[in-house]
């Protein structure tokens, strides 16, 4: 989403309008008399992210955060649909920027600087999957009692990954879902962070994952291509690469969990040919 809405860096915001919706209503502020002041003639400076939240930032310092949640989308093309649309920035060069979202569970605010600093500081947005070192890693998750699966969904122990992702990630890494964080040795956080690096940046290059229900959508409104790449997330009862087992699924906190229990052993890491599976 991020890399989808660069092209919109040095332009200007001529007005913001939020359409009328009868679906479930979203958090938006401030109110949007006032969202239209602080942006109205603004320049959009630059793009960011912060975890699973993409950031607009602006040429006053004020930034404004998108949080998709589960069905939210931030476009720079027309939505899937009219009717789910929240937001709508018009710019100067004629484009626009859209915030769309069909279940109303993200949020569009507005924020100065040193607001954004006082609600996200580093203790409660981990350091970024991307930017994460192994060594960070294990130490913010080794005396933790939880599954690695369900820790590794923290944003408060590592920022940016998802449900999907997760599942990927630990199938790359030969690690089972179900092994406790505490019991996990150097070797299999080391595999972890491997694994966290190459999914998502195979991920990012095939901009996301979208699933059969066609959700998700990138900036441009067409479906992403990760899902054609999926090795375990919602291919229960395939055959896994390894030409060992087939994928099983399990829940762990109310999610889907999907792996192979022939090459996702509990207490044996598989680790050779990490490269190669990634």
């Amino acid at each position: 989403m991020r890399r989808g809405i660069a092209p919109c860096v040095g332009k200007k915001i001529l007005r913001v309008e939020r359409p009328r919706c009868r679906k479930r209503p979203i958090l938006i502020t401030p109110a949007a008399p006032a969202l239209n002041r602080r942006l109205q003639g603004r320049t959009i400076a630059a793009t960011d992210r912060l975890g699973k939240r993409v950031c607009v930032r602006l040429d006053t310092g004020d930034t404004l955060l998108f949080e998709p949640r589960m069905t939210g989308l931030v476009l720079l093309a027309d939505p899937p649909t009219s009717e789910h649309l929240r937001l709508r920035l018009l710019l100067g060069d004629g484009s626009q920027l859209l915030y769309w979202d069909r279940r109303g569970l993200g949020s569009v605010r507005l924020f100065s600087a040193e607001e954004l600093a006082g609600l996200y500081p580093t203790e409660k947005l981990g350091p970024d999957a991307l930017a994460i070192t192994a060594e960070q890693l294990r130490g913010r998750l080794k005396a933790s009692r939880r599954e690695i699966k369900v820790a590794l969904l923290d944003q408060r122990a590592v920022a940016g990954i998802g449900n999907l992702y997760a599942a990927e990630i630990l199938h790359v890494a030969g690690v089972h879902p179900r092994q406790r964080c505490d019991r996990l040795r150097i070797a299999d956080y080391e595999a972890i962070h491997a694994a966290m690096q190459a999914v998502l940046q195979e991920a990012i290059a095939h901009e996301g994952s979208t699933l059969s229900d066609g959700t998700y959508r990138n900036a441009l409104n067409q479906a992403g291509g990760y899902q054609n790449h999926h090795r375990v997330y919602d291919r229960v009862g395939q055959a896994c690469g390894c030409g060992r087992g087939k994928i099983e699924r399990i829940l762990q906190a109310q999610r889907s969990t999907y792996f192979c229990a022939a090459c996702q052993r509990r207490g044996n890491s598989r680790r050779s040919g990490l490269v190669a599976d990634a």
